[in-house]
């Protein structure tokens, strides 16, 4: 008989159920191998260890890491797959390594044996026959002394220096330099100067034309000429000044410095190696500054003190004064000079003065290389004065002076026909000195005698500058209004010049002009163009003949007599 099974509960796969279905159920009583009523049981819980972990070796940690929990891995629900997925997109790329040696440094050892000199072997010397030599020397033994006593008594090559440099046979333009803005306002080169190196030259702007310029803005401009990739028309240092400036002059032994004077009657001192703040001293607006146009500027040693300089200046008010440098950027007078009608020696006759005028206007100064106390000036009224800085007869002026002023005028020279605007002092002789001035004359005076020597009418317009050479006694250098340069060699010609170089084409007048006493083969001039030419000059001017000093007092002496 057919018996039927009573349906259970349900039992999720791999229940107890399942697993008792799958071995056929308990063995009933009937016997084994015969199946027995289907009955409801409980059983106990049935688990499967995980071969994954075992093969795999993961530890509880890194399943906690990957974000799954120690519980999901025993569901066997989990699938596998994922898991290794999860896993393998956690994996860290593998570390790069590299490997490098180190090689110590590769020393090596030397030595140096000496040889034992060998021995030098004498030579053998000639056989001469002595008694035939000695009595040869007897012989020629007084001619050879005297003639090298005469030659050691002779003048022939006084003076000649031997001069390795190339030679030069024409005189050429090596610069042409310019500061486009002072161009532009049409202010003239008033003024040049070379620094004590010889290697920078400076230039002052202004007008010397007619005209109230106290309050023109003007410029002092330097160029160092050994400067590589030299812009002529960029100045190495500008300095902007409130007045036109007259005249400049670079101290003798601090290369950046660099005294002026001013249209307004100041005198100031530049550094120009700081352009930012060049400033060192000036005078100031005081009752001891001047009252008129300063047209020379010069340093001096202090008569006590060689190394220390004061500064000189020179105004058509008729004072010249002697200024030091404080430490508060103001320049003290120390000393001061005038210039009065009354007190000029009567060697010379003078043209009366305006009514009411007493004053001289000084516009040039020259110092004597032999004499520090021995100046000349050039005056308004073109007479040359003989000055001495030991004057000690206190001038009769009524200017006022934080200092007493001395009238220092000794002699007076017969006059020009009109301004003198340069003198200059013999470097080679005590008692010569040219002057230039608007009669377009230059004259050749002799400190003996009130004619002067010489009288060469160079141009029919005025002449501005006139300086000698540094090196060659008998040649000087002038600077014409009609836009010339004139070089002049008296031992070749006493009436006309040697070479005239054409400054400005258009005959702009040239105003100034000086030697380079470093390079001595170099002559700066500037123009009322604003421009400033620096001259290589030929070897005829720069070279000393043997007996071109001995030339020169030889024409001081034949006309002096």
């Amino acid at each position: 008989m057919a018996t039927r099974a009573q349906p259970g509960p349900f039992r999720p796969a791999g229940s107890a159920g399942a697993e008792a279905l799958a071995t056929g159920g308990a063995a009933s009583a009937g016997g084994p191998g015969r199946p027995g009523p289907l009955q409801d049981e409980t059983l106990g819980v049935a688990s499967v260890p995980s071969q994954w972990r075992g093969v795999q070796g993961i530890r509880r940690e890194t399943m906690v890491d990957t974000g799954m929990s120690w519980r999901l891995l025993k569901n066997m629900d989990v699938c596998l797959p994922a898991v290794l997925a999860k896993l393998k997109s956690c994996q860290t790329a593998s570390i790069a390594t590299a490997e490098a040696s180190v090689q110590t440094r590769k020393h090596a050892d030397a030595e140096v044996q000496t040889e034992v000199p060998a021995p030098v072997s004498a030579r053998s010397v000639a056989q001469h026959d002595s008694p035939r030599l000695a009595a040869f020397l007897r012989r020629v033994e007084a001619m050879v002394i005297r003639e090298l006593n005469k030659n050691w008594q002779s003048h022939a090559f006084d003076g000649f220096e031997v001069n390795w440099t190339e030679q030069q046979p024409t005189v050429t333009c090596l610069h042409t330099l310019g500061y486009p803005p002072a161009q532009g306002q049409g202010l003239h080169v008033t003024s040049v100067s070379w620094n004590s190196t010889g290697s920078v030259v400076a230039c002052a702007y202004g007008r010397l034309d007619d005209g109230d310029w106290s309050t023109l803005k003007s410029f002092v401009c330097t160029w160092n000429l050994d400067r590589r990739g030299l812009n002529p028309q960029q100045p190495s240092a500008v300095v902007e000044v409130p007045s036109a400036v007259m005249c400049l002059a670079f101290h003798p032994t601090q290369p950046s410095h660099v005294a002026g004077g001013l249209y307004s009657g100041e005198v100031l001192v530049w550094d120009v190696s700081h352009p930012e703040d060049p400033l060192l001293w000036r005078t100031g607006l005081t009752d001891d500054t001047h009252t008129d146009p300063v047209y020379q500027v010069l340093w001096l040693p202090e008569p006590r003190h060689s190394h220390r300089f004061q500064v000189l200046s020179v105004a058509t008010d008729g004072k010249v004064l002697l200024w030091q440098g404080g430490g508060v950027g103001q320049l003290q007078l120390t000393e001061g000079f005038a210039l009065v009608v009354q007190q000029l020696p009567k060697n010379t006759k003078l043209k009366k003065p305006p009514r009411g005028e007493t004053e001289v206007g000084a516009t040039a100064v020259a110092f004597s290389g032999f004499d520090p106390s021995l100046f000349v000036l050039g005056t308004e009224g073109g007479f040359p004065l003989k000055c001495s800085l030991a004057a000690e007869e206190a001038a009769l002026t009524r200017m006022p002076s934080s200092v007493p002023l001395r009238a220092p005028a000794r002699f007076t020279f017969s006059p020009h026909g009109g301004p003198i605007y340069s003198v200059s002092c013999s470097p080679f002789h005590r008692n010569l000195f040219l002057s230039a001035g608007t009669d377009g004359h230059i004259h050749l005076y002799s400190m003996l005698q009130a004619q002067p020597l010489a009288s060469l009418q160079l141009s029919h317009k005025y002449l501005f500058a006139v300086r000698w050479s540094p090196v060659r006694p008998l040649v000087f250098a002038a600077a014409s209004g009609e836009g010339d340069v004139q070089l002049f060699d008296l031992q070749k010609s006493s009436q006309k010049p040697t070479v005239s170089i054409k400054q400005t084409q258009d005959d702009s007048p040239v105003y100034c002009l000086e030697f380079n006493r470093q390079q001595t083969q170099l002559l700066a001039a500037g123009d009322a163009k604003g421009t400033v030419k620096v001259w290589q000059l030929s070897t005829e001017f720069t070279e000393q003949g043997p007996r071109e000093t001995e030339d020169l007092e030889q024409l001081a002496a034949e006309v002096a007599a």
